[in-house]
């Protein structure tokens, strides 16, 4: 899942009109397909506004960037949608679309599951523009799950055991350092992308979390439980690569020796599988680390990670969680069932929204009752008057997310006026910007 609309590189209504006027797409232009623009001067054009948006994010957070980081739960700005945070969450997202364009996707080459681009140059060349952040740790992730005998005849893309699923970036420039008001640390994961991470999806029922006060997996477990797939690919490990787990913990610690004394934060940003992800990163970062910095997630189309007891303690270590959700993305309601909206992280019963008490108490059973986590900021892929499609498939892409924050107002706004619709997925495609 490739970057398919490229965002305006600021947030305002002027910029996001220049932008259009820019790429030449503005509804004025009526006879001009896509088609009809030269192609070589659209590319150019494309990668020079795909480069530009984080130089451009210029606000100063100054001492304002643990609200922004959501030390109140983002209180007062999400509805409407406060323009500096928006500003931050594209940041983020582009760092996940760097994750994907790095990825080597064809089964075909020999660096198959592997980063196409080696770790110092890594940003750069994913074309996401000058960050200030520089990558100091790739990181992979293991399948847990026990292959059949046979597969040694299959294609050795379908028994892919490990792969390269995102990196650490710490932020280096000191203009950038001193605009955001602290050293920054992007965890940034990509979405699914091999045979064995789909298998890991469809595990979805809910096990314990080692040592955190569960004895047993079942039904019975009190302590915080997270999807099967999800927490067999954070903490699997082979003989030849450690687990993502291991590698995460071991590059934080590096990284507390080094800006320890310094004012200092931790984004964890991912898409779908990569959501899942990064609330596990932080929730160990959290969990392993005594007086760990702020720990923000910020994630974009993931499905649902935990329980209550999982999302009780989440709260407590303090971690901040913003979730972005298009409504009309099918990855975010699954896997299992929610409790109510109502229904806080207390010793409450269990109650499971939109279905009879019989089938409730046949539910609250079973390991498939999961519960939402962190604040939300949903869209809706319907409310934006610019998305020809409007599929499974275009609904989850990230290129959709950051398409629908860029043009997101208000609840009772829904899609700014002036937001225009750039390049869809077929067209980047199309032009090979990659």
């Amino acid at each position: 899942m490739r970057l398919g609309a490229v965002v305006s590189a600021r947030p305002s209504c002027n910029a996001l009109a220049s932008a259009s006027k820019h790429f030449n797409l503005t509804p004025s232009n009526t006879t001009h397909s896509y088609s009809q623009v030269s192609l070589p001067s659209l590319k150019h054009k494309l990668k020079e506004h795909c480069s530009t948006f984080i130089t451009n994010s210029s606000t100063k957070l100054g001492k304002k960037w643990m609200e922004y980081q959501g030390v109140n739960n983002w209180e007062g700005l999400l509805d409407p949608l406060d323009d500096n945070l928006r500003s931050e969450i594209i940041r983020y997202g582009l760092f996940v679309e760097a994750a994907y364009r790095s990825f080597d996707f064809d089964p075909s080459s020999p660096t198959y599951a592997a980063s196409k681009f080696p770790r110092n140059s890594l940003l750069a060349r994913s074309g996401i523009g000058e960050t200030g952040y520089r990558t100091t740790k790739h990181l992979r992730a293991t399948s847990g799950v026990q292959l059949p005998r046979w597969i040694d005849k299959a294609p050795s893309w379908v028994s892919t055991q490990s792969s390269w699923i995102g990196y650490v970036a710490v932020c280096q420039d000191k203009e950038e350092i001193a605009r955001l008001g602290r050293r920054d640390v992007v965890i940034a994961y990509r979405g699914t992308a091999t045979c064995l991470e789909w298998v890991e999806n469809l595990r979805a029922s809910l096990t314990c979390l080692p040592g955190k006060n569960c004895n047993h997996v079942g039904p019975s477990c009190n302590g915080p439980m997270v999807e099967s797939g999800f927490l067999s690919l954070y903490t699997s490990q082979t003989a030849t690569c450690p687990s993502l787990q291991d590698m995460v913990r071991e590059e934080i610690a590096r990284v507390f020796e080094m800006y320890g004394d310094e004012p200092l934060s931790f984004t964890i940003t991912g898409h779908s599988l990569g959501a899942a992800l990064a609330t596990l990163t932080a929730y160990d970062i959290n969990s392993t680390f005594e007086n760990a910095p702020m720990v923000t997630v910020i994630s974009f189309g993931g499905p649902r990670v935990g329980n209550r007891s999982f999302r009780c303690q989440l709260e407590k270590s303090g971690t901040r969680i913003l979730r972005i959700v298009n409504s009309d993305d099918l990855i975010t309601k699954v896997p299992g069932f929610v409790i109510d909206n109502n229904d806080t992280a207390s010793k409450k019963a269990v109650h499971v929204a939109g279905f009879p008490c019989w089938f409730r108490k046949l539910v609250e059973d079973t390991q498939w009752v999961y519960a939402d986590l962190g604040r939300e900021l949903r869209l809706s892929s319907k409310k934006s008057p610019y998305l020809g499609r409007r599929d499974a498939v275009t609904c989850h892409e990230l290129s959709t997310y950051l398409h629908l924050v860029s043009g997101f107002v208000s609840s009772t706004c829904p899609f700014r006026a002036t937001a225009k619709k750039f390049l869809n997925k077929h067209h980047v495609e199309k032009l090979g910007c990659r």
